[in-house]
């Protein structure tokens, strides 16, 4: 395709895409106290997988909002001022949902920061999004916002302060999850960091740093929660909420990292010797790790974002360790 044609359909795309979003916004504002426009529901700029579809007749099929590509445990804001008139499970799912004056937002699946009766500004931390919501052919995460007036559901659209218009070639959907990915990471990493120390809880008497989170599955023999066969649990389970730091429990270098369908993705870090045997430790189900192969880590230090990916039933750090080449129980040495 030559410049000039390209030119043509570049100039024909941003067309259109303003004539829709003129057009979605003026069924997004409905007269009274409502917001008049709303600010994206994630950090950055939005990225809509799945756009507002909604059926013909109230009671058929469709889509009823629109999916925006987000890692799980991202942090979830506001859209526009109001107050939580909702905050729990509806259907197996979290839901949270903020009352603007005359139309109401909705956010699924999102584990609420803030109780119900909290006044929020647009733009304000509102709740974290929750495994369970797949979107799209690259299998994205997705937070699923809807705005409503009444029972009738209207087009959510997001305007950026800087309003640009992005056009994206087919397949970036997966790199700009990634990236999204990346940020909340290292986001996570500043926040998690100890004052002025630069790094995570001090180790134990083993040498060894112990996961944040208390114990939900021990090593051992037991009914898989997912398959339904008896099988050995090849590692530790620690409860910690989506999105929570992941910490390697000592130094040493990172030497795999990848996705397996069971596992999710995983993490390895050989510690070289460790009071007189060689240690190695897999990281499981994180939603995203931001070690690298090849990298060196301290005892402590933030490797990734915990998550819910693979054969899991919810999000959870699943922590192997080998001593001499020897699958161990993990707490016997943490």
């Amino acid at each position: 395709m030559g410049n000039r044609s390209w030119g043509r359909l570049v100039a024909f795309v941003v067309g259109v895409s303003l004539a829709l979003v003129v057009a979605a916004r003026a069924e997004a504002a409905p007269q009274g106290s409502t917001p008049a426009q709303l600010a994206p529901p994630v950090r950055g700029t939005p990225v809509i997988v799945r756009p507002f579809d909604p059926p013909a007749e109230r009671w058929d099929a469709g889509h009823r909002g629109v999916d925006v590509a987000a890692p799980v445990g991202a942090e979830i804001l506001a859209t526009s001022d109001g107050v939580v008139s909702f905050a729990g499970r509806v259907a197996g799912r979290n839901v949270l949902v903020i009352d603007h004056g005359g139309v109401r937002t909705t956010y699924e699946p999102v584990t609420a920061t803030v109780p119900r009766g909290t006044r929020v500004r647009s733009g304000q931390r509102v709740g974290r999004l929750d495994a369970g919501h797949d979107c799209g052919e690259a299998r994205l995460t997705c937070v699923h916002v809807g705005l409503r007036r009444g029972e009738d559901y209207l087009a959510p659209v997001f305007v950026m302060s800087d309003r640009r218009i992005r056009l994206l070639p087919t397949g970036a959907a997966g790199e700009i999850e990634r990236r999204a990915q990346q940020r909340a990471a290292a986001a996570l990493v500043t926040a998690a960091e100890e004052p002025g120390t630069g790094s995570g809880p001090p180790p134990g008497p083993t040498g060894l740093v112990r996961p944040a989170g208390s114990v939900t599955s021990r090593f051992g023999m037991r009914r898989h929660p997912v398959l339904g066969v008896w099988k050995l649990h090849d590692g530790t389970d620690f409860g910690l909420p989506c999105g929570a730091p992941l910490r390697a429990v000592a130094a040493g270098r990172v030497t795999q990292s990848y996705f397996n369908a069971g596992y999710g993705n995983r993490l390895f870090i050989d510690h070289g010797t460790v009071n007189g045997h060689r240690l190695v430790s897999s990281y499981n189900h994180a939603s995203s790790y931001i070690a690298k192969v090849g990298q060196q880590v301290s005892g402590g230090q933030v490797i990734g974002v915990n998550g819910s990916t693979g054969y899991s039933t919810g999000c959870h750090l699943h922590l192997m360790l080998w001593a001499d080449g020897q699958l161990v129980d993990p707490e016997r040495w943490l």
